[in-house]
């Protein structure tokens, strides 16, 4: 095998996580002909092919997999160096990159995430929000240090992360202080036909509160639906229906948004869990983030 070059290495890398060329392309911002011809000349040195094609998708040979293993410790080894150095330099902010999945209230990524900002030591926190999916990939690639997730890795992914629970919340129906006195000595079947704000369809929680209605019978009058939880409840201040959020957070819902607190929802809890390339935290603004969710959410 010919003097291994890490630029070739790395586009495998990216089309190995991504199982196709032009998911790499999408990735590293790079046409597929460039990336195409990169592979090509990465596995002429390495001597045997490194991918079979599968309908439009590529496929690890054994060869591949060998050395996707090795390129997994030799870019995570790389990315660590690199944060350690970081580190090291005296004037230099140590640079946080967390991703935050767009399903979790951003009062809740607040409260995680900004104890960070007052570490003695100073540190600049970036933030990238999208799906899951889209940032277990940028954490794959090191260009997130860890994911704000309120559901754990899917298993399957083949992506190299760990679970950290950072805890839970308890959920509640919260509405406008004018909409809440409709409410006086909450039951739960007051809520049948009420008018609701909710998530969109494709949200975790969502799914587990139409599956609370449905436990108890319970028809509500679904007015909006949202993936920008923000929006949602500046609907919910507007008075246009009860909306759910977690109990976590009740005072700063009520002093923000103008709302009151209903009730819970009994048996709906939203988790967090902060996704990390390392079994054993080692960024100290990580461990922080953890030691510190751990003080005001829920075991």
């Amino acid at each position: 095998m010919q003097q291994l070059n890490y630029n070739h290495l790395q586009y495998f890398w990216a089309v190995a996580k991504e199982g196709s060329i032009s998911g790499a392309s999408k990735l590293l911002h790079l046409t597929p002909q460039t990336i195409s011809g990169q592979l090509k000349l990465l596995e002429e040195s390495v001597g045997e092919p490194l991918f079979h094609r599968v309908g439009r998708g590529l496929v690890l040979t054994d060869t591949g997999h060998l050395v996707k293993h090795y390129a997994d410790d030799i870019f995570s080894t790389g990315a660590e160096l690199a944060q350690r150095i970081n580190e090291k330099q005296p004037d230099a902010s140590l640079v946080v990159n967390v991703g935050v999945v767009d399903s979790i209230p951003k009062l809740i990524a607040y409260r995680v995430l900004e104890p960070v900002l007052r570490l003695e030591s100073p540190v600049k926190l970036v933030c990238h929000e999208g799906s899951l999916d889209q940032l277990l990939g940028d954490l794959a690639l090191h260009r997130i240090d860890m994911v704000l997730s309120n559901r754990p890795l899917p298993k399957g992914l083949g992506v190299k992360a760990y679970n950290h629970r950072l805890g839970s919340s308890e959920i509640g129906w919260f509405a406008e202080k004018k909409l809440s006195e409709k409410f006086t000595n909450y039951s739960e079947s007051q809520l049948d036909g009420a008018a609701f704000l909710l998530p969109e369809t494709s949200n975790v929680m969502r799914r587990e509160i139409d599956a609370w209605f449905e436990e108890r019978d319970i028809t509500p009058r679904v007015v909006a639906e949202f993936a920008d939880s923000a929006l949602l409840k500046m609907f919910g201040e507007g008075g246009a229906g009860v909306f759910p959020s977690p109990t976590a957070i009740s005072s700063e819902i009520e002093q923000s948004y103008q709302a009151q607190l209903l009730g819970l929802a009994k048996g709906l809890r939203e988790h967090y869990f902060a996704i990390t390339p390392e079994r054993r935290l080692k960024n100290s603004a990580v461990v922080h983030i953890n030691d510190v969710a751990h003080e005001w959410l829920d075991e």
